[in-house]
């Protein structure tokens, strides 16, 4: 199992924003983590990467506990990670972009008194290859359409080979076939490299689409698990999230 997270809980003063959230992530497999503003689902994001520290529960990746490691850490241990607003070097280029993640990903940084531009294109060009975005390596990420930037921000977070990838909110900001496209890109990649993805939406037709499994959280505490269609058809959830009628929750 790639990622086994116990009894995750976070408080802040009194307020409980995690109360004992439990998941497993299996190499290639889509996890949704999903719920209302405030559920909690940016918060175990949080945790799972280091960002803030657990109150108590664990984290495991690949069966080694990560629990309350630095950010910087659990990247190298192989956890990349995407946010809900893409940011990039805008000027510098596509390219550059994904080759400054590789450097950092090689304990290289001190070489950045160097341009960027002398170190070996060849995996980077590799690595937009994938995500569709060869062809546009030169130009400077603060021209690209905001669809492409995910792209981009793919690739950066494929740079340290990650074993699981954290995707808070993939498709936000994009029009609807771009979101069908990159979570089709997503998974496909993490099908074929055994990553495992866990990420949270508000889109419910790209979770239902594309998720193997869900897990719904409401104030901090899980309500229900399961493949896409039980999820669905929960009462709790209906009532809590999905509504009486329709996919959609905003």
């Amino acid at each position: 199992m790639t990622l086994e997270v116990e009894n995750l809980k976070k408080s802040f003063g009194g307020v409980h924003a995690v109360q004992g959230v439990s998941l497993r992530v299996a190499a290639g497999e889509l996890l949704a983590l999903i719920g209302p503003n405030g559920a909690g689902k940016s918060t175990c994001f949080n945790m799972l990467n280091g960002q803030l520290r657990p109150d108590g529960g664990s984290v495991r990746l690949k069966g080694r506990d990560i629990t309350g490691m630095a950010p910087r850490r659990i990247w190298r241990l192989g956890v990349g990670r995407t946010f809900q607003i893409t940011a990039t070097f805008g000027s510098m280029s596509v390219v550059e972009n994904v080759q400054m993640a590789l450097l950092s990903h090689r304990r290289r940084l001190f070489d950045l008194w160097r341009p960027v531009a002398k170190e070996d294109p060849a995996e980077a060009l590799a690595l937009l290859g994938r995500v569709g975005m060869a062809g546009q390596a030169a130009r400077p990420c603060g021209v690209l359409a905001y669809g492409d930037l995910k792209r981009v921000e793919l690739a950066i977070a494929l740079a340290n080979s990650p074993a699981l990838l954290l995707m808070d909110e993939p498709t936000a900001g994009m029009a609807p076939a771009e979101r069908v496209a990159l979570m089709e890109l997503t998974a496909r990649i993490a099908r074929d490299s055994g990553i495992a993805v866990l990420f949270t939406e508000h889109d419910m037709d790209v979770v239902f689409a594309h998720a193997d499994r869900i897990v719904v959280l409401d104030r901090g505490i899980p309500i229900a698990e399961g493949l896409p269609a039980q999820v669905r058809a929960d009462p709790r959830v209906r009532e809590v999230y999905l509504g009486t009628g329709g996919t959609h929750a905003h």
